[in-house]
């Protein structure tokens, strides 16, 4: 049985037609397992009390990558976290870990570079949760202090009333104000009041016995002229 013209078309039109969709399915396969940017994802977490960044890259092509990390300020000024790592995909997902002590509400942009099909940032940006890591022990504030309780104007303060021993004792050293005997004995003694009162007396006598007789004598020697 011999083939016609028109059987050889046809089969070789099949041929055609299953090549075609072959090479298409290997196509779509092979840009299904191609390295993409979707298969990068970020999140800020926390490793105990520090802060940390990790991707995780679930392509299954195995496609080497490097991840950079730059923080971001609301000026936009970006800063490098640590150094760029490489990571190396797989279904179960790779992870690469940068510290970073992250402040709550913080913003971060991941560049992920893996040969010459992936070189863009993974979107969106990064943002750290609102709670940091560790929380800050509150300090206790200290209690103010009491006022002192200031004296009323209108009652005078007490004055202090001194014992009865500071009282009743005099200060060392100073004298009393009545005189003793000793101090007039011996004021006495220097006037010399003592001693020549009484002499001074019987001269006061003697002489008024010696006027006396002058004056009764002169009163007889004038009698005696007279009567002569």
């Amino acid at each position: 049985m011999s083939i016609t013209r028109r059987s050889a078309r046809r089969s070789v039109r099949i041929l055609g037609v299953a090549s075609a969709s072959a090479a298409l399915a290997l196509g779509v396969a092979g840009q299904a397992l191609a390295c993409n940017i979707s298969e990068f994802s970020a999140e800020a977490t926390c490793d105990g009390s520090q802060g940390v960044i990790v991707v995780t890259d679930v392509d299954r092509s195995g496609t080497p990558a490097t991840i950079t990390v730059f923080s971001k300020t609301d000026a936009g000024v970006e800063t490098q976290v640590g150094q760029p790592q490489d990571v190396k995909g797989s279904a179960e997902g790779t992870k690469v870990t940068f510290q970073e002590d992250w402040k709550p509400n913080a913003t971060y942009r991941v560049h992920v570079k893996a040969g010459n099909r992936v070189d863009e940032d993974i979107k969106p940006d990064l943002v750290t949760p609102s709670t940091a890591c560790k929380k800050e022990e509150s300090q206790t504030p200290t209690p103010p202090a009491s006022p002192t309780p200031k004296p009323s104007k209108s009652t005078p303060a007490a004055t202090p009333t001194p014992s009865d021993s500071e009282s009743s004792s005099a200060p060392a050293g100073t004298s009393s104000n009545a005189p003793s005997p000793a101090a007039d004995d011996s004021n006495l003694a220097e006037t010399g009041a003592n001693s020549n009162t009484g002499l001074i007396a019987g001269v006061a006598g003697a002489l008024v016995v010696v006027g006396g007789g002058a004056v009764y004598f002169g009163m007889r020697r004038r009698g005696a002229k007279s009567a002569g």
